[in-house]
């Protein structure tokens, strides 16, 4: 029992081996504008930290329906010299106020549609409090500098993409509620900008201007945040966010958590992010021969879909914010229970009903029943003194809470809370709680080889399917030897809690058929992944982005 915890210890805190430098400078975002102005920081001397905050100003303007400053995010960072990785979470919080029944009514959970728009589903926001602490300890270039490409663009103008018109039609009655937001995205017969309209969101210059003079107090203390608090508590679906939760919020930042995968270290944030489920599939195909499969067979969606859907059941009954409920990180990553999970891995025959397992330290929980999850950004970063960064960021659905104040959205990542805060007499570990952070999905994350050198970044937007992205992408850079375009484009098999999503018109989704009669419950369905991903190696740095999405690399 000693060695396992000092083992487990040493796993989640070791300091990495310092990567060697220089480094060819590389961004993958998921714009390609906001690739362009995060090349453009690494051009002037900044660190890869300066880039991220670039980018998600830039992302804040470009694909608003996904990210923004109004959001919340989890970082991974990782100093070059020093061979020290860090997480950072800036996910958001509900208010102080903030109670189990918030999305009840009459004993009974909310529809999910009517709970998302409006102030209820808003979280304070936290993106830009963690970046301004990261920036403290990573920043090189002075912070205001960081937002004149943002800026520039908020200004100018840019032209409305095929997709962000999409997301606007998407949300269009919802958008033409917000003065504001409809003013922005909407023509005046109601409907959405077409692509290739041009944009400009003058409102969010001013804001982004705030925040270069003033840092993150622009968003959390002052007009802004007054704004913010307001317009949450007078929706017609109240929130109840006040000006001193705004004021109040604090990012965290921890060790990043991290376990060995055969040969390589994987890290990712600490719960409540999705990082720990991803760990858990990697350590269950640990004890499969998936590396020798073909990546689109039958029998490696066995694996993949079985590995997903034991890691699913153990979410649902443990995952949440350690801060509330204690979570067993340590007894879902322990070698021991991941062997005996791993024994009813078979790429012929499929789990008949996968449960959640009882991990040291587990506590009686009930398991949350599924919802939907959707929206993210995900951006990689490598600088030339060999800083990392991978960073998931979000305002959680189409447009989040379709409110927006001061040219951005606001986030609806309360929702991501169970509606039920107690099934079958238990308490729900996700369930809300004044000041407590979501469960989320997002799971950046970095690889390491066996002296510690920084060998892959990757992360993903989508969801609840986020887990299985980033696993699936992990295993085909890893056991597969697949560079990081392929490994993005590859054909999706991904957990959807008790079930198993292919990719529609793609090769896995033509699997069905054989992998019904193993037993696995499939549906055929879009999976519009978003990976970027970066692979390094001591002769070269390459990037790869998902075609599903506008993702780009850019390179010096």
């Amino acid at each position: 029992m000693i060695w396992r915890l000092v083992l487990m210890t040493l796993l989640f805190c070791a300091p990495l081996a310092a990567q060697d430098t220089p480094r060819r400078p590389i961004v993958v975002a998921s714009h390609p504008l906001a690739s362009e102005a995060g090349l453009a920081i690494l051009r002037q001397g900044g660190s890869a930290l300066d880039a991220a905050i670039a980018i998600q100003a830039v992302l804040t303007l470009v694909e608003p329906q996904s990210s923004g400053i109004g959001g919340g995010a989890f970082l991974l960072h990782h100093d070059g010299a020093r061979g020290v990785t860090l997480a950072w979470d800036g996910r958001e919080t509900a208010p102080a106020a903030a109670r189990g029944d918030l999305f009840m009514a009459n004993g009974q959970p909310m529809a999910f549609g009517a709970a998302v728009v409006g102030g209820r589903s808003v979280g304070v926001p936290g993106v830009m409090r963690m970046l301004e602490e990261a920036y403290r300890q990573h920043g090189r270039l002075p912070w205001g500098q960081l937002f004149q490409p943002a800026i520039t663009l908020a200004d100018q103008g840019f032209s409305v993409s095929n997709r962000l018109s999409q997301a606007i039609a998407l949300s269009a009655t919802a958008l033409r509620r917000d003065q504001g937001l409809a003013a922005l995205y909407l023509q005046p017969d109601g409907s959405a900008l077409p692509a290739g309209a041009t944009l400009r969101n003058p409102a969010l210059a001013a804001t982004l201007r705030a925040l270069a003079e003033q840092g993150a107090d622009a968003l959390h203390r002052g007009p802004i945040a007054a704004d913010i608090a307001r317009v949450v508590r007078a929706h017609p679906n109240a929130g109840l966010m006040t000006a001193d939760d705004l004021a109040g919020y604090q990012p965290l930042r921890a060790p990043a958590l991290c376990r060995p995968y055969r040969a390589w270290r994987v890290c990712v944030p600490p719960p409540p992010s999705g990082g720990l489920a991803v760990l858990q599939i990697l350590g269950l195909l640990e004890h499969t021969q998936i590396g020798v499969l073909n990546p689109t067979g039958p029998e490696a969606a066995m694996l993949l879909g079985d590995a997903g859907r034991l890691a699913f059941a153990d979410r649902n009954r443990y995952l949440a914010d350690p801060a509330d409920l204690p979570v067993p990180v340590a007894g879902l990553l322990d070698p021991n229970y991941l062997l005996l999970r791993a024994q009813g891995l078979n790429p012929l025959r499929a789990i008949n009903d996968p449960r959640p397992g009882n991990p040291r330290f587990g506590e009686p929980r009930g398991s949350q029943p599924t919802q939907p999850e959707g929206g993210t950004a995900h951006l990689s970063v490598l600088d030339e003194q060999g800083n990392a960064v991978s960073m998931t960021t979000t305002v959680e659905g189409n447009f989040g809470a379709h409110i927006g104040v001061g040219g951005f959205v606001l986030n609806n990542e309360l929702t991501d809370f169970s509606f039920r805060p107690e099934i079958d007499g238990l308490p729900v570990a996700n369930r809300v709680a004044g000041g407590k952070r979501p469960r989320s999905s997002m799971s950046p994350a970095m690889v390491f080889d066996p002296q510690g050198r920084l060998v892959a970044i990757t992360g993903s937007p989508g969801g609840s399917r986020i887990i299985g992205y980033v696993a699936q992408s992990l295993v085909a850079l890893l056991d597969w030897g697949m560079e990081p375009a392929a490994a993005a484009a590859l054909p999706h098999v991904g957990p959807a809690n008790n079930g198993v999503e292919l990719e529609e018109s793609t090769a896995a989704a033509r699997l069905a058929p054989v992998l019904q009669e193993r037993g696995l419950p499939v549906a055929i369905t879009a999976m519009p992944s978003g990976l970027n991903m970066i692979r390094v190696s001591p002769s070269a740095t390459i990037g790869g982005a998902d075609p599903r999405r506008e993702g780009s690399v850019a390179a010096d």
